[in-house]
């Protein structure tokens, strides 16, 4: 049970708000997030300009977010990001590894420098040296600062969800991502 009502879209006030809820999918998580009024637009851009038009490989991304959740311990997020990262290509051993962590066998070398790098920008804020450089090496610098963005927007979504116990919805409801890469 959330510790907060959920928000109510009829009763969105401002004009940006009130689009806003036009364009989002009926999910616990944004209507919790209606309690914050006209920043609801801003935040859900973010969100979807991250998981719609970004340059990070969709699989990658999946992979951040996943374990953004599970060092969160954020439930809802990796159920919703789970159901996402299969639409995207990952298989459910690469989705265990996820959990497992940076050493797990299913990854490829990059995907297990995403891991590393991810978990030392969750527990440490700023990457080391050891999981910087291997990823600059490999990635163009928009994509990592597009990583960087999705660890620390996913560190916010996960944050609410836990702080205000988001339920996830009876039903899944299958939100549309662009699985395409290097828009």
């Amino acid at each position: 049970m959330p510790r907060i009502p959920y928000f109510d879209p009829a009763d969105a006030v401002g004009p940006r708000a009130k689009k806003a809820y036009e364009k989002l999918p009926p999910l616990n998580l944004f209507r919790m997030l209606g309690h914050s009024g006209e920043l609801l637009d801003g935040f859900t851009k973010l969100g979807g300009q991250l998981l719609n038009y970004g340059k990070l490989e969709p699989v990658l991304r999946e992979i951040a977010i996943i374990r953004v959740g599970v060092l969160s311990k954020a439930s809802y997020e990796i159920t919703q990001h789970e159901r996402i990262g299969k639409r995207v290509g990952m298989s459910d051993a690469l989705i265990a590894a996820v959990h497992e962590g940076p050493d797990a066998a299913a990854f490829d070398d990059l995907q297990r420098l995403v891991m590393r790098f991810t978990d030392d920008v969750v527990l440490n804020v700023r990457a080391s040296d050891a999981t910087f450089e291997p990823l600059r090496a490999r990635v163009s610098y928009h994509q990592l600062h597009e990583l960087v963005m999705v660890i620390g927007y996913y560190m916010t979504v996960s944050r609410i969800l836990e702080t205000f116990d988001v339920e996830l919805e009876d039903q899944p409801y299958e939100m549309t991502v662009d699985a395409g890469r290097n828009r």
